[in-house]
């Protein structure tokens, strides 16, 4: 407000800008954006800015322990909160520390915005102190990558980086900021003209093309709505229910979609793909037609994709035109959001007359049939320890629909996935393109920061949390009280599960030495204790519960949860890759055996 002191602009004058460093522009115009958590480590070519965030009342700064942490916890931040993640690092080594965080986002499609320093620009590509080409580097794996050299460009770009990160096909943006970029001074001019040639998505769908995916669903007898984490992104879980009510079709929601249906819904099927359940892996390979939403026909879904439901016409809706018909061939492509897109095609299929609606009764009776013959379950292990699908199914049970769940990478990633019920969308997070290990702990930070009333389970392997258990010190400084279970099965457990079932039982370099009786390296609850955490262990099936309600009523500080599990648990049911869908093996007791004679078993099992 003007004060006596500060004299009123004259009436019809416009206020001169604010001469602000290129770090004061930067700190302005993530105030502008409405960004009000951020993650990050300082070091010398990003001092300058962290110089003005120390006097921020608006933006919040959470001090990791490691970049890829930052980069993880943003990604936690956005997928739980829906807004976007920032995280920052200073160059060199502390840039390339967020590529695999990046990496991350762009192959799940989360609105992530790295901010990076850069050397002086006088000193770029003369090998100086900390130097790395961060820009060139991320060029594959971001949206976009920009590079600023002049304090006056930082507020167009930064409004253009969080343009790009948000709209369309959400993804990371990277901002590489020189040092002498932070340190020069320009006029602050907001809102600042953003161009951005080339880039506009296409939300609304072409109505020839509504109209021709209304006339094949009323075609179909045989129908699957194949729901991928596209449909979380645009918000559309609404838009989705209200179609497959209006259809009656059966719904499958990938890995990246888990809540974007209910579980407890009686049109859902499950999960398909390598470790989806019978019904839903089934469901796709006999359909006649296939409703792709946000969906990308990943290899996991579709094993050997030669042989992915043969008899299937294809409609395939994405925002990424690029998606379309790159793997599978759509008979009727189109481009638009996927929330817009439900509303359209539910409208036209309103005006389908019912006599023009082929009849699925057949379907569905031989569905609820697969439902009934194959439903997920688990044998108790013979070794005297917890079964892992127990403690995380009790996980679900006890925290209820409301908590957030955020996996690592392996066998404890698939049964969160498939014994922990999702009734909304932004409970489940994990890596699910990239398969990143490391992910669960900060991104579970991320999450409680992002959405600090929920409850925050980090479920991790024991492999995974040893990647990233440093942002335990993370969470305790800054009053960020998640939960982590560690389904500790003393290995490496999927690539364990590969070498029982593929490789004759050799367990090469798969042995973590972290739940042996007389040997643990490391003790897990000793290093919960060192980093300020409750820390618990459960081996007796009959302590699970006790142990979970005690970490639900902690709140003044993170909990870690050692479930010593046992390390013969497998992960079923299974489509090895390589091998088509129809040869799903559904075991409990014992390991099948394929016909892997055209199988491709060079991929990453995790």
């Amino acid at each position: 407000m003007p004060t006596e002191a500060t004299p009123r602009p004259a009436a019809g004058t416009r206020r001169a800008p604010d001469i602000l460093t290129g770090s004061g522009a930067v700190l302005r115009t993530l105030e502008h954006l409405g960004i009000t958590d951020v993650f990050g480590l300082p070091g010398g070519a990003i001092i300058p800015f962290y110089d003005e965030l120390m006097a921020s009342t608006s933006i919040r700064h959470i001090l990791v322990r490691h970049e890829q942490g930052a980069g993880h916890a943003a990604e936690g931040y956005a997928s739980a909160s829906g807004k976007v993640g920032v995280a920052i690092a200073t160059s060199g080594p502390g840039a390339t520390n967020l590529v695999t965080a990046i990496a991350d986002a762009y192959m799940d499609s989360v609105p992530f915005i790295a901010i990076t320093g850069q050397v002086f620009s006088t000193l770029m590509g003369t090998d100086a102190f900390q130097e790395a080409d961060i820009v060139g580097i991320t060029m594959p794996i971001t949206k976009h990558s920009f590079l600023v050299t002049r304090p006056e460009e930082i507020p167009a770009t930064l409004a253009a980086a969080y343009q790009i990160a948000t709209t369309g096909r959400p993804g990371p943006v990277l901002v590489d900021i020189t040092k002498d970029a932070q340190q020069k001074t320009a006029p602050f001019v907001w809102p600042p003209k953003v161009e951005l040639p080339g880039y506009r998505p296409v939300l609304k769908a072409h109505g020839k093309q509504i109209a021709a995916a209304a006339q094949l669903l009323a075609e179909a007898h045989r129908p699957v709505l194949y729901v991928g984490g596209g449909t979380i992104r645009s918000g559309a879980s609404a838009e989705l229910i209200a179609f497959a009510e209006a259809t009656n079709a059966p719904v499958v929601t990938t890995l990246m979609a888990r809540g974007a249906f209910p579980d407890s819904h009686p049109q859902h099927l499950g999960m398909p793909g390598m470790h989806g359940t019978v019904p839903a892996v089934l469901a796709l390979q006999d359909s006649d037609l296939i409703i792709a939403l946000g969906a990308r026909f990943d290899d996991r879904v579709t094993g050997k994709v030669d042989e992915f439901a043969p008899h299937a016409k294809v409609v395939h809706v994405d925002i990424d035109p690029a998606e379309i018909s790159k793997i599978r061939y759509a008979d009727v492509p189109i481009v638009g959001d996927v929330r817009e897109v439900l509303v359209d095609l539910t409208e036209a299929w309103e005006r389908v007359p019912e006599a023009d609606r082929a009849d699925t009764s057949a379907w569905w009776a031989r569905l609820n049939g697969l439902q009934s013959d194959f439903p997920l379950g688990y044998s108790e292990p013979q070794d005297g320890l917890l079964a892992p699908q127990h403690v995380i199914k009790r996980i679900g049970e006890l925290t209820g629909p409301e908590g957030v769940f955020v996996a690592g990478v392996g066998q404890h990633q698939m049964w969160a996935a498939q014994f922990i019920g999702y009734e909304r969308p932004h409970a489940w997070l994990n890596s699910g393109g990239a398969g990143t290990m490391g992910y669960s702990v900060p991104a579970a930070m991320g999450a409680k920061v992002g959405q600090p009333d929920r409850v925050v389970w980090s479920i991790d392997g024991d492999g995974c949390f040893q990647m990233t258990n440093q942002e335990l010190a993370t969470c305790v400084i800054n009053n960020i009280p998640i939960k982590v279970a560690i389904i500790n099965n003393s290995s490496l457990g999927m690539v364990r599960q590969w070498q029982t079932l593929f490789y004759d039982g050799r367990h090469s370099f798969t042995d973590l030495e972290t739940g042996h009786q007389t040997r643990r390296v490391p003790d897990f609850v000793k290093l919960a204790e060192a980093y300020g955490a409750l820390g618990i262990r459960v081996e007796k099936a009959e302590d699970v519960d006790s142990a979970i309600e005690l970490a639900l009523a902690t709140n003044d500080r993170p909990v870690v949860i050692d479930f010593v599990v046992s390390r013969d648990a497998m992960v079923w049911p299974m489509v090895p890759q390589g091998i088509g869908n129809s040869s799903i093996q559904y075991a409990r007791d014992h390991a099948p055996t394929w016909d892997v004679e055209d199988a491709d078993m060079t991929g990453d099992p995790a």
